[in-house]
């Protein structure tokens, strides 16, 4: 086979699926050697659901304060709408 500038060589995938030896990938190599030691117990083929927690209720966990996503839209929403009003009532009250 004459050698050819990286320019030019193009990868066939039929040349590659018809290869006689084909290498598993590295996920597959390091998984195997250690299942071959340590095998994996059985797992079950879905978890079970997790318990959904109240809406609308602030829960502290540590020092972390945890809030649903609708209190936290709510707080920014109001926060913006805080902000163009304040915004709105110094430029009417600014002297011309």
């Amino acid at each position: 086979m004459a050698e050819q500038d990286d320019d030019e060589r193009e990868f066939d995938i039929r040349w590659a699926d018809g290869a006689e030896h084909k290498e598993p990938s590295a996920r597959a190599r390091m998984l195997a050697a250690r299942w071959k030691e340590n095998p994996p117990g059985p797992q079950p083929f879905r978890a079970e659901p997790e318990r959904r927690r109240r809406r609308g209720r602030v829960r502290v966990q540590g020092r972390a304060w945890v809030r649903s996503p609708w209190a936290s839209t709510a707080l920014v929403f109001g926060t913006v709408a805080v902000v163009i009003l304040l915004l709105g009532w110094a430029d009417f009250r600014a002297p011309y």
